[in-house]
């Protein structure tokens, strides 16, 4: 570690608290940006200097920034099942665009970039490396986001020289789920015997979020600039993450599943019904389109070049299950509320 200190955008999220306390941990000088207002419970029992602001409120985030000489963004709208996609591109693509124009004045070492494994090229029956350029027909509009976000970094690597890096995180599993991810949802209907049934056919790929976290750190001391980095452990089976959730839980896992059809059936219902009703559907063409839009990557370029080592994810979501089950847990007069 530099003795410069450390900014961490969106550091109440659930990838950006685990870089924090990584970095607290490391013994760095942290400075962190939330908004105003946010849910910080995941870091506030850390010694870190606050700067209280969005994305959009240039005069924060050039005060954050100052002096600092890696910057790690994990600020991005996961929501991925909006009807109106217009917020999707202003926070992960305009929102981006206001911190990069401020980054590029500052004299940085690293800007680590959070940025996804969806913006890799996949195709079933191959494994699919950084290399593998996505095609731009057929997005969802969320993944469109996404792909427009690395795509406005590596513009200002080539054009400002941005000493970025961008790291293609999978699907992240484990402690302090503060905010409730969409993918933790399961984990924690599993703890508590809410899922009425398993998913056939749902393969995601998957990595404990501590290991993601030390993936980005690594990246500042060793990551290549204008590169990007798979940071994934395996590919798994959504159903064998509820099985293991459940198992930690001491609860057993749903008794029926569905097939592929019947979850198009059931998300076509709720498209439909989000349709009429002018509300949100988690569960819509659109989500499952993005399950079932699997085939597994290859991160050993992180782990060759950054000395990345992950543990095996199985324990992440053991760490997850621990944590829904503890939210569940009665309250006694010993516990805080």
């Amino acid at each position: 570690m530099t003795g410069k200190p450390k900014l961490v955008i969106g550091a109440n999220g659930f990838l950006g608290s685990h870089v924090t306390r990584q970095l607290v941990a490391d013994g760095a000088q942290v400075r962190v940006m939330v908004r105003e207002g946010a849910n910080t419970r995941s870091i506030d029992d850390l010694d870190v200097t606050r700067f209280h602001g969005d994305v959009f409120d240039t005069a924060t985030v050039r005060e954050a920034m100052e002096g600092v000489d890696d910057v790690y963004y994990c600020v991005v709208d996961t929501r991925a099942w909006l009807r109106d996609t217009a917020p999707l591109f202003h926070t992960n693509v305009e929102g981006l665009r206001n911190v990069l124009d401020v980054a590029v004045t500052r004299p940085l070492r690293r800007f680590i970039f959070t940025s996804t494994y969806a913006t890799v090229g996949r195709k079933r029956g191959r494994v699919a490396t950084e290399d593998d350029v996505i095609a731009s027909r057929g997005l969802t509009p969320y993944v469109q986001s996404r792909v427009q976000a690395e795509d406005l970094v590596m513009r200002y690597v080539a054009d400002a020289g941005l000493p970025a890096v961008a790291m293609c995180v999978s699907t992240t599993y484990g402690d302090g789920d503060w905010g409730g991810t969409p993918h933790g949802a399961f984990i924690a209907g599993a703890v508590f015997g809410k899922l009425p049934f398993l998913m056939n056919g749902i393969q995601l790929e998957v990595v404990g979020v501590d290991d993601a976290a030390r993936a980005m750190l690594l990246a500042a001391e060793h990551g290549r600039v204008g590169e990007r980095y798979l940071v994934s452990e395996k590919m798994m089976a959504l159903n064998d993450s509820i099985r293991i959730a459940a198992d930690e839980g001491g609860v057993p896992p749903p008794q029926r599943a569905i097939s592929v059809p019947m979850l198009y059936t059931l998300a076509a219902a709720g498209t439909l019904k989000a349709k009429f009703t002018g509300t949100d559907a988690q569960l819509s063409l659109a989500s499952v389109r993005m399950m079932r839009a699997e085939a597994p990557v290859d991160a050993g370029k992180a782990r060759r070049e950054l000395g990345w080592q992950p543990r095996p994810v199985e324990e992440s979501i053991r760490e997850a299950a621990r944590f829904w089950a503890a939210m569940r847990a009665p309250r006694t007069a010993a516990q805080p509320e």
